[in-house]
């Protein structure tokens, strides 16, 4: 045997049997003859090493059922921390978002394939500005429909003469009317390539000072040339006027329909405030509102209202749509007081509607005065209630004068007949007769009702058109006592 094997003997069993088995020193075990140990089982050798079949098996049976259950629960661990730690991922993952959107910062989410993920917010596409929002679908960006309206707008400088009462003497009791001369600046806007400009009356016709039309006109163009200027005719009722320049090859500016304003719209002033050193400044904002009734020196007009900054100066330049198109004549600015606290007021600002404005203008250029307007033929006087109780007359219109073959003196009105009703309806000033008669048009019949010598009486009247002229311009009739005219 092997030199590993040392000091070994034959041994042999009790059974008479002889076996070339051999047994170490140093080997513990016990045994008998059989092989078999004290406990009757059999028992093998190899080598150093012993071992016995039965317990050897039984040690396999026994931990078998054991790594089967370690193996299960290392399964169970691993499932448990691969779950945690897909937790744990998320959780760092989206208190890092919260945080990075919390401090400002933009944060970024890489996909398991490196590419970047799209934030749903990037997506989205940003809010329109206001602009944008009131803007029609076929809008025009402001700097183009600026250029183009620019060459079409045109400042207007008016000169006026009139007389004032002047005092001289040591107390001042001696006085004389001095001549003077008043100018006032405007906007306008070129209608036709040939010349035709349009503004607003009360730039070329004053009524506050009482000195009517201008004497001389003068028109700025664009390119800063200067042009006198004819005035055509004027409208004070509808605040229109129409001038006219010897120049050909004019860019006129394009005209829209009011009508198709809302309410919330985009539109754009452009004119001359506070004369001509701020010439074809640009303003913009919404139409606040449509169809505004404002009384405008005693005159009812129908009017769009905007918050686009309109000032002294902008009055007769146009106002556009957000296509470029002229939808409005800007006329009026409420700048003072409305209130009986008298708070300022802002943004109350007023333009005539181009639809209006059009029939307007082509009267004025073809007839010099508005067609169809309906005329009673009469100055009147307001018959206050005081007045009634003094003299024992009805409150009403009084009639001053009567104008011979006129509608009224065709249908019999006199002197000292005080109108009561009109077409049914009770009046009890010249402004209100106004309103209801203007509701009708030259040619048509109404009914007057009159107060005569205590008696009410029915007359029926023609109405006819009106064509008071001045040196061929429309103006309303007048005469020293402001008396109305109807």
């Amino acid at each position: 045997m092997s030199d590993n094997y040392n000091d070994r003997e034959p041994i042999s069993s009790d059974d008479g049997y002889s076996s070339a088995q051999y047994r170490t020193d140093y080997s513990s075990d016990r045994h008998d003859d059989n092989g078999k140990d004290e406990y009757g089982e059999q028992k093998y050798t190899s080598g150093s090493y012993t071992y016995t079949s039965e317990n050897s098996a039984k040690s396999k049976k026994t931990r078998k059922p054991f790594f089967i259950l370690k193996c299960i629960a290392g399964v169970i661990a691993l499932v448990i921390l691969g779950t945690g730690t897909v937790h744990v991922y998320k959780f760092l993952n989206e208190t890092k978002d919260e945080l990075a959107e919390f401090s400002g910062s933009p944060s970024k989410t890489v996909a398991k394939n490196n590419d970047p993920v799209k934030d749903k917010d990037a997506e989205e596409e940003p809010l329109p500005s206001l602009i944008e929002l009131a803007s029609r679908s076929d809008a025009k960006p402001l700097p183009d429909i600026v250029d183009s309206i620019m060459p079409s707008v045109v400042g207007v400088a008016s000169t006026f003469e009139f007389e004032q009462q002047q005092s001289f003497g040591m107390w001042g009791w001696n006085t004389m009317p001095q001549t003077q001369q008043l100018r006032g600046t405007g906007t306008s806007f070129i209608i036709s390539d040939d010349g035709y400009i349009v503004t607003n009356a009360h730039v070329v016709y004053d009524e506050e000072y009482n000195a009517g039309e201008a004497i001389e006109v003068s028109v700025l163009f664009s390119d800063e040339t200067e042009h006198e200027a004819t005035i055509i005719a004027f409208d004070p009722e509808t605040d229109i006027a129409v001038l006219k320049v010897d120049e050909t090859g004019l860019k006129p500016a394009v005209l829209g329909d009011s009508d198709e304003l809302r309410v919330g719209e985009l539109v754009i002033a452009v004119g001359n405030p506070l004369g001509f050193d701020l010439f074809g400044t640009v303003t913009s904002g919404i139409v606040s509102a449509l169809n505004r009734k404002i009384d405008i020196n005693e005159k009812k007009m129908n009017l769009i209202q905007t918050d686009a900054a309109i000032n002294s100066g902008n009055s007769g330049g146009p106002l556009l749509n957000s296509c470029g198109q002229v939808i409005g004549i800007n006329s009026a600015k409420m700048s003072s007081s409305y209130s009986s606290s008298l708070a300022s007021v802002e943004g109350l600002c007023f333009a005539i509607p181009m639809k209006e404005a059009k029939v307007i203008i082509d009267d004025l250029i073809n007839y010099r005065y508005v067609t169809g307007r309906p005329q009673i033929g009469i100055n009147t006087n307001d018959i206050s209630e005081a007045q009634s109780r003094y003299f024992d007359i009805p409150v009403g219109v009084l009639i001053r004068t009567v104008q011979a073959g006129s509608a009224a003196d065709l249908a019999g009105l006199e002197v000292g007949d005080v109108i009561i009703d009109i077409e049914g309806e009770p009046v009890t000033t010249a402004q209100e007769l106004n309103e209801v008669k203007d509701k009708y048009k030259a040619g048509d019949t109404i009914t007057l009702t009159i107060s005569r010598q205590g008696k009410d009486i029915k007359v029926k009247l023609t109405l006819q058109e009106r064509k008071y002229t001045r040196a061929g311009q429309a103006v309303p009739f007048e005469d020293d006592s402001k008396i109305s005219e109807n």
